[in-house]
């Protein structure tokens, strides 16, 4: 599964690890990316949607609804 979540478009930062004697590492943030299912009432369906814990949020807030159909416009296949 990549790290982007559908709903907020989070996607990994990159950064370094630093020890203590200030040796440089690469390494990887990833978004906390949870694979929800929800119900959407307009389309008589669930939908199984990878958010993060954001878009959870968002989802919470805004109605799964409203952003189902913000999904829809932008091309998202659910």
């Amino acid at each position: 599964m990549a790290a982007i979540c559908q709903v907020t478009g989070a996607v990994p930062g990159f950064g370094h690890n630093v020890s203590h004697s200030n040796r440089r590492t690469k390494r990887r943030f990833d978004p906390n990316i949870q694979k929800k299912r929800y119900y959407v009432p307009s389309l008589r369906k669930n939908v199984t949607l990878n958010v993060s814990v954001k878009g959870i949020k968002v989802i919470d807030v805004r109605g799964i609804d409203a952003v189902v159909a913000d999904l829809v416009s932008k091309g998202v296949k659910l």
